[in-house]
Formats: C-alpha cells, sequence, structure tokens
C-alpha cells in the first residue's frame, strides 16, 4: 500500500512539474517564406527569444511557407484570431489600410540607410499605430531587401523596356499602378504559384528581392534581370489586437523586444545572402546593374504614382517619409 501510495505521489509530482512548464500563452505564426529565406530564419529567431525571455510562458508554433494560406489569408486569419502573429508585405495589407501603400511607392528608399530611417523611426511608428482599426498590433517594420526585375523579353534599361510585358505582382494597387505607368502589363498573382507562372508563359517577369529570387528558383525560369532597387520588400510585423491585449504588460515587452531581435537578425541574413546569390545564379540569368540615366528615367515615370496615392498616404506623412529618406 506504501509502495502505491508513492507511486501515486510521484506520479502527481511529475505531472504538476509538466503543468507547471506548460505555457500559457500559445501564438501561432504564419507567413508564405520557405524556411531557407532571412526572414523565416528571424521568425525562428523570435520564436526562441520570446520563449526564452518569457520562461516558457509563451510558445510560439511558426507555420513556414504558405501553409495557412496566401498573403491575404494570413492577414484575414490574423484578424480574425486564427492566426496570431505574421509578417505580411506592406503591399499586401494595403488593401486593408491604405496608408501602407506608402512603402510601396518606387524609388522613395535610395539605399539602407533612408529604409532604416523611414522604417524604423517617426514614419514607421506611425504607421504601425494605425493598424489598430484593422483589429491588429504593429510592432515592427521587417523587410527582405530591395527588389528587382526580372523577365524572358528583354533586358530592362528603362520604364519603355517594360513595354508590353506580363509582370507578375503583389495583390498591391502601389505596384499594379506603377507597372502600368511604366507600360507594363501587370497581374497580381500568390507568390507561391508565381514560378509556374512564368514556367508556363502566364506571365513573363516578376519583381522580388534576391533572396526571394533564389528560393523560389525564379532565375530557373526567367533569361534577365535587372538590379533596380526600386523598393523595399517591407514586412509588417503585427499580432492579432486581441492576442496582443491579452497578455500582461511584461509579456508584452518580451514580444515587442524580441520583434525588434528579429527585425535585426532578418537585415543581417539578407545581407549575408545577397552577397552570395548573384554569385551563385550569374551563369543562370543575364545580370545587369540599372544605370544612371536608367534609375532616372525610373523615378520621372514613377512620380505620377506618389500623385495619384498622396491623399490615401495622406500628404503629411507622404511629405515626411520623403524628407526622412532624404535625411532631412
Amino acid at each position: 500500500m506504501k509502495l502505491f501510495s508513492k507511486a501515486i505521489v510521484l506520479a502527481l509530482g511529475t505531472a504538476l512539474a509538466g503543468a507547471a512548464h506548460a505555457a500559457e500563452y500559445t501564438f501561432t505564426f504564419a507567413h508564405v517564406l520557405t524556411e531557407d529565406t532571412p526572414n523565416a530564419r528571424a521568425a525562428v529567431v523570435f520564436k526562441d527569444e520570446v520563449e526564452k525571455n518569457s520562461d516558457g510562458r509563451i510558445a510560439i508554433n511558426i507555420r513556414p511557407a504558405a501553409q495557412l494560406g496566401g498573403d491575404v489569408e494570413i492577414i484575414e486569419q490574423t484578424q480574425m484570431g486564427l492566426v496570431h502573429i505574421a509578417i505580411p508585405p506592406t503591399g499586401n495589407l494595403a488593401n486593408f489600410n491604405e496608408q501602407m501603400y506608402l512603402f510601396d511607392l518606387p524609388f522613395l528608399l535610395s539605399d539602407d540607410a533612408a529604409m532604416k530611417r523611414v522604417l524604423d523611426g517617426e514614419v514607421g511608428t506611425e504607421l504601425l499605430g494605425t493598424l489598430g482599426k484593422n483589429n491588429l498590433h504593429g510592432i515592427a517594420m521587417w523587410g527582405a531587401g530591395f527588389r528587382n526585375m526580372t523577365n524572358n523579353i528583354r533586358p530592362i534599361s528603362s520604364p519603355d523596356d517594360l513595354s508590353g510585358i506580363k509582370m507578375r505582382t503583389l495583390q498591391a494597387p502601389t505596384i499594379l499602378a506603377t507597372y502600368r505607368a511604366y507600360g507594363a502589363n501587370p497581374t497580381a498573382m500568390a507568390y507561391v504559384e508565381v514560378y509556374n507562372g512564368l514556367q508556363q508563359g502566364v506571365v513573363e517577369g516578376q519583381e522580388n528581392p534576391l533572396a526571394n529570387i533564389a528560393s523560389m528558383k525564379f532565375y530557373e525560369v526567367q533569361d534577365y534581370m535587372t538590379l533596380t532597387r526600386h523598393a523595399y520588400h517591407t514586412y509588417a510585423a503585427v499580432m492579432n489586437k486581441q492576442a496582443w491585449d491579452s497578455l500582461p504588460e511584461d509579456l508584452q515587452t518580451v514580444i515587442s523586444d524580441a520583434m525588434i531581435v528579429g527585425r535585426d537578425a532578418a537585415r543581417i541574413f539578407t545581407d549575408e545572402d545577397e552577397a552570395k546569390i548573384i554569385d551563385m545564379i550569374k551563369d543562370q540569368i543575364e545580370i545587369q546593374e540599372l544605370s544612371p540615366e536608367g534609375k532616372a528615367a525610373f523615378v520621372e515615370a514613377s512620380q505620377p504614382i506618389y500623385d495619384e496615392f498622396r491623399d490615401k498616404v495622406t500628404p503629411a506623412l507622404m511629405d515626411k517619409a520623403i524628407a526622412t529618406a532624404k535625411g532631412e
């Protein structure tokens, strides 16, 4: 009897110990990126930071590679609380919040320094603060590097070279309007469908950061790439508002701090990868730099986009972003 009682006590003790270490909060973090990309790896950094610094009180369940759908579906699921954390491109998020059009304005951000001034400063903070009306809590601005253009028709040296080319874009009004202004024929298509779309000729070109071009092997089904660096591929790191509000202040701090660590890790991974990617794919796709004259032509052709979306972004925010990007 004593042995039996001792066994019960041991079993209860083990169960209680397990319960003591069980997470108080379990959050699903969904994104569309393959696990070898900089931001997917940064999502793991975020998870590790959260679980370590919360002493196991928060568990993060990452669902990568569009397991739960494309970016628009993930945004909707995050609004509903079916997904708790996401890093959607601001281009897709702009379908829900028009001020997010800002980050897809072509040639707004000229380099990494301008990107950090805008995304990490007052402009980025102000935009993240507008997401409450979308039932989202904005935490930080992540990103995947600057986008470049690829296609199967001809090398792109100026906007005129895009004439008539069927370009795949995000489901993002700013980007669609931009390619129309350049004379292309843009088509919105989910990220996971792009390779097949290019292979089958449904679309003839696309734009993405180098990491995405490499991880999705777009260079296998494209002939030409121009390093246009025409827009920074910005992600908004967001959380379902109810999930965020459910956390005590100390755990909100853990999440916020971990998002910054993840953001910075993604930037480091992106820089490291981009240095290798050009070398890796240069024998499989013709690569050229955009000349200063070509860039000037693109900047001039882009001005109508700023005019078209000025009121949606709001004039004050657009002017602040332009000045901040220039370091003024």
